[in-house]
């Protein structure tokens, strides 16, 4: 049984890749990661890992729902689902419908997934570095990434399960909360745009084929290789897996900029009535841009506030001392814009003004005061004790590797991360969240309880 033997291959490969990964990080700082521009403009990273049998690649474009028409939110993620259910036919072969796509990649024993989030939409291959094996798999993920069909009759059959698992997210407590905290923070920023039965109705395949030719080209590509391979064999799998898609000459047209995220004037409070048992709470504000330079001291500060369990204080005050909440966290989600700061939690109904009131307050005292040393310390210890777990598989590194390149971090970012972090002072952490967070002008949503 060839296929069987092969994913056991790729399965048995992927343990040695992290046993050999978490070896390498305990010998050096971190994989050193090389950057090159393609004659096309697709911009490479590659971190090398001689010792690994597996190779994993991920494809970033500009093209996440941040792009999406108002009117056709949720046309990023329709049409990423969409590339994986069929290719059309071409000098590179057959066309192909979404179940022979699935014999190819199980006769390969490799895998490409294609999705969409808030910036980007990403393709990922993930196949052992035999060369046989790699050059096939390249080659049938640049006819999905360059030449799918996009079938009209398939997106008419998937529109309705998408459809239909909005209805049933829209029947718990968790997406209401979500939905309404993110309108209330975002306003009209695409950040806070919601897919719903209305914008889906009015997505075609016609308007998948334009916006991949639009925003799905070499140019505008950011690829992040890990593995057993060269930087001559990934400068080629870079070039082939983009091989399918328009020529360009190097240069992109430039997208519509953004706006930013606007900062909230005032606060905001949300209350809505649902039939459930526990009150959904979620209470915050615009964050910051991942590449801000308080990021360090954002990252460890909030490690103490909501982000460490139950060492933190959030935990700690609204929690074990006052039993008001079964959990709470807090935690910054920066992109390209300023993501979301919030907190969240699940009480009794009766208990969530009470709850709320609490973590505010947990919140302006740490805004106004920061950390204490002993704080500061425990957070460290337990942030850089944990960084090698964070790189110690291809798929990790992998992630962080794509995170450099969408952000445009240094390529030393892996090197410097434990020094940077320990670098951090408790004014560090004081003047950044004094900097980012306002206390008296966050919005809270409050699903459950009675209005």
């Amino acid at each position: 049984m060839p296929n069987l033997m092969m994913m056991k291959k790729i399965a048995g490969a992927a343990v040695l890749a992290s046993v050999g990964l978490l070896a390498a990080l305990n010998a050096q700082a971190a994989i050193p990661i090389q950057h090159w521009t393609l004659p096309n403009g697709a911009k490479v990273y590659l971190a090398a890992t001689d010792a690994l049998p597996i190779v994993d690649v991920q494809v970033d474009f500009d093209a996440g729902s941040r792009r999406d028409p108002a009117a056709q939110a949720g046309l990023a993620a329709a049409s990423a689902g969409m590339v994986q259910k069929g290719v059309r036919a071409s000098d590179a072969g057959p066309a192909l419908d979404e179940n022979m796509l699935g014999e190819a990649w199980a006769d390969l024993g490799a895998n490409f997934d294609a999705g969409a989030g808030p910036e980007r939409t990403s393709f990922s291959l993930r196949t052992l570095s035999d060369p046989a094996l790699l050059d096939k798999a390249v080659a049938l993920a640049a006819r999905e990434i360059g030449e799918p069909s996009f079938p009209a009759d398939v997106w008419q059959r998937e529109r309705e399960q998408i459809v239909a698992a909005l209805k049933e997210a829209n029947t718990k407590p968790g997406t209401v909360t979500a939905r309404a905290f993110a309108q209330a923070l975002y306003g009209t920023h695409p950040y806070g745009q919601d897919t719903t039965e209305a914008t889906l109705a009015t997505i075609d395949v016609d308007m998948m084929r334009t916006r991949q030719a639009q925003l799905i080209q070499p140019c505008r590509a950011k690829l992040s290789i890990v593995g057993a391979v060269t930087r001559a064999q990934a400068d080629a799998i870079a070039t082939r897996l983009l091989s399918r898609l328009s020529v360009q000459d190097g240069a992109c047209a430039a997208l519509p900029p953004v706006p930013e995220v606007a900062a909230l004037s005032a606060p905001a409070e949300e209350r809505i009535p649902f039939t459930s048992a526990q009150a959904h709470v979620m209470i915050g504000q615009p964050g910051y841009p991942r590449r801000d330079p308080d990021h360090f001291a954002l990252t460890i500060g909030n490690y103490i506030l909501g982000g460490g369990g139950f060492v933190s204080r959030l935990m700690n005050e609204v929690r074990e001392k006052r039993g008001l909440v079964y959990g709470i966290y807090s935690g910054f989600s920066p992109g390209l814009h300023a993501g979301a700061f919030r907190v969240g939690f699940q009480t009794r109904p009766d208990q969530a003004d009470e709850a709320v009131k609490v973590s505010r307050e947990v919140m302006a005292k740490f805004v106004a005061d920061g950390p204490t040393e002993a704080e500061l310390k425990a957070a460290k210890d337990n942030l850089i004790g944990g960084f090698p777990l964070l790189l110690d598989s291809n798929r990790k590194l992998l992630g962080n590797v794509a995170n450099i390149a969408w952000n445009d971090l240094p390529l030393d970012y892996l090197d410097t991360w434990t020094a940077r972090m320990n670098a951090v002072t408790v004014a560090d952490v004081k003047a950044a969240f004094a900097r980012k967070l306002q206390p008296q002008r966050m919005v809270t949503v409050v699903v459950g309880a009675k209005p």
